[in-house]
């Protein structure tokens, strides 16, 4: 099974000039021959650049919301299959096409949702592969959560702190969920003036062997890729 992951909008430029960036998300995951859209940046130039990426959002099957913040929430900018596809917002489980859906409220904040409200974390399976997406979380690692949240394969965690989990608070989660791919998100870059922490904090907590860095938008995993002994720390960067 082919899990493949592009980001088509986040904080830095990247390698590909052609491509709008901008402070928010949007990443366009294919999983089980299923097209999912996670988080839709600020503007609609995460649909810009899917085009320039070849990619089509016309046959988008789900499109997947962590919370309702600006930068992560503008679903207007999709047209999906027969007009518009399945919009998965709240708290519940789900299955489309063989895919099962989990989405588990969290808290955006370590005092439970009163500083900047709720998170959901995305759990997909099928054929015993486990991804999992923790949004803009913010709250404490607990073993409430973490017993929750396992098994997981896959991992997609923030990691620069101030409106998320910090580097040191990502590297418990590594620790305790164990992941075999780890992938790192909502840090800073160059150019943005916004108060996070670069992506370094979180990576120099691995050894060197660990850590891989891209020079693509694009990652593509086998189940051949996932080993049950360790943690590779897969740090994403634009299409050249």
């Amino acid at each position: 099974m082919e899990l493949k992951i592009t980001t088509l909008i986040e904080n830095q430029p990247g390698q590909d000039g052609r491509l709008a960036f901008e402070h928010g998300l949007s990443l366009f995951i294919e999983f089980a021959g299923k097209r999912l859209l996670f988080d839709t940046g600020q503007t609609g130039a995460f649909a810009d650049n899917a085009e320039k990426l070849s990619i089509d959002l016309s046959q988008l099957d789900a499109v997947i919301l962590s919370h309702g913040h600006y930068d992560h929430n503008n679903v207007g900018a999709v047209e999906g299959k027969e007009g518009k596809p399945v919009e998965f917002d709240e708290e519940g489980t789900y299955e489309i096409g063989g895919v099962d859906i989990t989405a588990i409220k969290s808290y955006h904040d370590d005092e439970n949702g009163m500083k900047r409200g709720e998170n959901l974390i995305f759990k997909f399976r099928m054929d015993g592969l486990e991804i999992c997406h923790l949004g803009d979380l913010g709250e404490e690692c607990s073993s409430a959560l973490i017993e929750t949240l396992l098994p997981v394969h896959v991992l997609l965690i923030p990691v620069g702190g101030n409106y998320t989990i910090d580097a040191e608070q990502a590297k418990e989660y590594v620790d305790r969920i164990m992941p075999a791919i780890v992938i790192p998100m909502h840090y800073k870059t160059k150019g943005l003036n916004i108060d996070v922490d670069k992506v370094d904090d979180f990576a120099d907590k691995f050894d060197t062997e660990e850590v891989e860095e891209l020079e693509e938008s694009e990652l593509e995993l086998f189940r051949d890729d996932i080993s049950e002994e360790s943690t590779k720390v897969i740090i994403m960067e634009r299409e050249k």
